[in-house]
């Protein structure tokens, strides 16, 4: 590991040491692990991907009022704090702008192999056993009802819709995770999301199961 890349391990666990369990340190750790295997696989700049998925999160908009300004102004402070090259900043701010889901409707402007991965990586992590968990620990965050078979998922949402979104913690498998598979990039991102999604898949018949008292 690199002197760069140590000092961003330091920063991020310093920024993100009260934040939600689902976007924690941890989350971050659990991303940065993934891009880089998935880095393995694909043509980009390893440094770039490393930098972008530790401060992807680094000041998520869902904990700062919805205001998607702030994580890219810490991340490029600390970068330009490291004396890091303005090519290098640009391209990890522009994947922490692109990164997100927001509902799946927003129009990106900008694509790399890097970014790609990133995401991925970031997607992966709202899949399968670790998926689950997060949902419904963010679920549990914002005080949101478990499940109500009286209110249906809403797909196809704008930005806007999602972002005020407040419905059932089961209905997010529906209006975003189970959507995530045919969204990935990269090869090994396929392959993984698509064991992480059959696990979700199994994990729903067993849970309407047991809600209907069948099992």
């Amino acid at each position: 590991m690199n002197s760069l890349i140590s000092q961003t391990v330091t920063f991020v666990k310093h920024q993100l040491k009260d934040a939600e369990g689902g976007h924690d340190w941890f989350h971050i750790e659990r991303v940065w692990k993934n891009a880089m295997l998935i880095a393995e696989g694909e043509n980009c700049d390893l440094q770039v991907v490393a930098l972008g998925a530790l401060l992807h999160d680094i000041a998520d908009s869902k904990f700062h009022h919805g205001d998607e300004s702030v994580g890219p102004k810490v991340a490029r402070a600390f970068l330009e704090s490291h004396d890091v090259d303005e090519s290098t900043i640009s391209h990890v701010i522009n994947i922490i702008d692109n990164i997100s889901y927001k509902g799946g409707n927003f129009e990106r402007s900008f694509h790399s192999n890097e970014l790609a991965v990133v995401q991925d990586a970031d997607r992966l992590d709202a899949l399968g056993a670790i998926g689950i968990a997060r949902c419904f620990n963010y679920g549990g965050f914002k005080n949101r009802t478990l499940y109500d078979p009286e209110i249906p998922p809403v797909l196809g949402m704008s930005k806007e819709q999602y972002k005020k979104s407040d419905s059932p913690t089961i209905n997010h498998f529906y209006e975003k995770l189970l959507l995530l598979k045919d969204l990935m990039h990269t090869e090994t991102g396929k392959r993984i999301a698509a064991e992480r999604h059959t696990f979700m898949e199994n994990f729903l018949t067993q849970f309407y199961a047991e809600w209907n008292g069948e099992r």
